[in-house]
């Protein structure tokens, strides 16, 4: 009769064996198999057991691993701590209200767009003693509202019903949690734009000869500082020699019909009427052509007073006319005698420097051609090209600032014109400012970046800008409770819901929800936004929702 085989165990067929073994009682057979099947099961009763302490610690626990504090030895009272707002039970501010009462909750602020508004109700201030609201405060806050569109909170939302607590100030200060004081600085809003500083063209003068001719001589040159009516240079131009011919013609002609005139006026009626008009009309057309030739002459730029050459000879007018608007310091190089009557000068009719000087000494010029361009560097044009959404927003009078790339200085200016076209290309709105430059110390044709100041306020209330964080519908600061230092006192910072004003790289203007004094978190203050939103967290915006 076969032995039984135990389980797990592979039946072979018996090999062939010379050997007598004495068979094996049944009795020992069992009891091995017995043996072998408890040690071969001791393995899943451990896991077994493990599974099972693992779950009964997990049900007691909620399934939470310790905290690196109870690993210590640290380990809290279970039930005398607040999971919701992590301090002990027996000191959270927000499950027991009796140990910091809230004051009376007041309605939104329509006026300033903020709960809770400290403008309005500057006894909710945490500060000391109940700060003064001025009329001046009040009214800095409608001109910071009225100049535009502020970033808006939710009416709704009751997220300033929240206190993060701490439970020491201890524990604050290793979260790394630092307060500053609000402030009062300067603040300004404004539009950026690259500017260019060029001439006031309105103080540009390009200089030509009135007539065709030959640079004779070249008195002022390059870089020169110039006054109104100095000369620059003399052309000569057949054309001022032919016009001064001419009015010495009539001139002459003009004396002849007046000796007639009054020749034949004397002589009693012996001549007859229409010879009598005959000769007055030829009077008269001498006076004409008399006035035509000063015309002439001042078309050159050479003016001549027509009473004053009537008091004159033939001789002294000739004498005039020689070198007729040119300086007599320059007269005296020439030979009077032998010099021609052609000279044209070439005057400046303003003060300023010759920026540019496009002549030299017998050249042939003509009417089309600049010869020197004279410019009052004193007076420059600032130029920016403005977005049209920036554009709208500036008007006549706006100060502005500007840097040149070349330069360290800021200069000052105020808008004086704005175009009323956009460019077809770019799309941008010049607008200029006259900037003074007394010193002449800029270069025209250089760019730089410039502001154009929209709101400027000498003293506005300030905060970092690590203070200000947005929590989803809502700007908001964490401001320290006042009486955080004292012993026994909650450690509690409120939730404050802030209006924005201007903002520059380090600072924040607070139109309202904070007064001077007042003590903001700035590091560390994500941490408490965190905190403040970790309930909501899978709840769309619970904020809005008191709990």
């Amino acid at each position: 009769m076969s032995e039984p085989v135990s389980s797990g165990a592979t039946l072979e067929p018996a090999a062939p064996t010379s050997q007598f073994h004495p068979q094996s009682s049944p009795r020992c057979g069992s009891l091995g198999a017995a043996l072998g099947f408890v040690v071969g099961s001791i393995p899943t009763l451990v896991v077994v057991a493990v599974a099972a302490t693992v779950g009964w610690w997990g049900h007691h626990s909620g399934w939470k691993l310790p905290k690196f504090s109870e690993l210590n030895g640290h380990v809290k009272e279970r039930d005398d701590w607040c999971g919701e707002h992590n301090v002990p039970l027996s000191a959270c501010v927000e499950c027991n209200p009796a140990l910091m009462p809230r004051p009376e909750f007041r309605e939104w602020c329509k006026l300033h767009g903020v709960a809770e508004c400290v403008l309005c109700n500057p006894e909710l201030a945490q500060l000391p003693a109940t700060p003064v609201v001025t009329p001046a405060n009040l009214e800095r806050a409608k001109r910071a509202l009225d100049f535009t569109d502020r970033s808006a909170n939710n009416a709704i939302c009751r997220s300033h019903h929240r206190r993060i607590q701490f439970t020491t100030a201890r524990d604050a200060d290793k979260a790394g949690v630092a307060v500053e004081p609000v402030w009062t600085a300067p603040a300004v809003e404004f539009v950026s734009a690259p500017g260019e500083i060029g001439y006031d063209q309105s103080r540009v003068a390009h200089l030509s000869a009135r007539t065709s001719g030959t640079v004779r001589v070249v008195i002022k040159h390059l870089g020169q500082e110039v006054k109104a009516g100095e000369l620059l240079a003399l052309v000569d131009a057949a054309e001022v020699g032919k016009a001064k011919a001419e009015l010495l013609q009539a001139f002459a002609g003009l004396q002849l019909k007046a000796e007639t005139l009054a020749s034949i006026k004397q002589s009693g009626g012996a001549v007859s009427g229409a010879r009598l008009r005959e000769v007055e009309a030829a009077f008269v057309e001498g006076e004409i052509r008399l006035s035509a030739g000063c015309q002439a002459l001042t078309n050159l730029g050479l003016p001549l007073d027509e009473a004053e050459l009537r008091t004159l000879t033939a001789d002294q007018l000739k004498a005039k006319l020689h070198f007729l608007g040119i300086p007599a310091d320059v007269t005296k190089s020439f030979d009077a005698k032998t010099a021609t009557t052609n000279l044209l000068p070439v005057v400046t009719p303003m003060d300023g420097l010759i920026v540019s000087r496009e002549l030299a000494a017998g050249e042939v010029v003509d009417t089309t051609r600049i010869l020197f361009e004279v410019v009052d560097t004193r007076s420059l044009w600032l130029t920016f090209d403005l977005k049209g959404e920036d554009a709208s927003r500036v008007n006549i009078g706006h100060p502005v600032r500007f840097k040149p790339d070349n330069g360290r200085a800021e200069l000052a200016g105020k808008i004086a014109w704005r175009s009323s076209q956009a460019d077809p290309k770019t799309r941008t709105v010049k607008v200029r400012a006259d900037l003074a430059d007394p010193e002449r110390k800029q270069v025209a044709n250089t760019f730089g970046a410039g502001r154009v100041i929209l709101r400027e306020e000498p003293e506005v209330v300030s905060v970092p800008n690590d203070a200000v964080h947005w929590e989803g519908c809502c700007h908001v600061v964490f401001v320290r409770a006042k009486d955080y230092l004292k012993s026994g006192s909650p450690k509690v910072f409120h939730v404050r819901k802030v209006r924005l004003g201007a903002k520059d790289a380090k600072n924040t203007e607070i139109i309202a929800g904070v007064l001077p004094g007042e003590l903001v978190v700035t590091k560390g203050s994500g941490l408490l936004l965190t905190e403040l939103l970790r309930a909501d967290l899978g709840e769309g915006c619970a904020c809005c929702h008191p709990k």
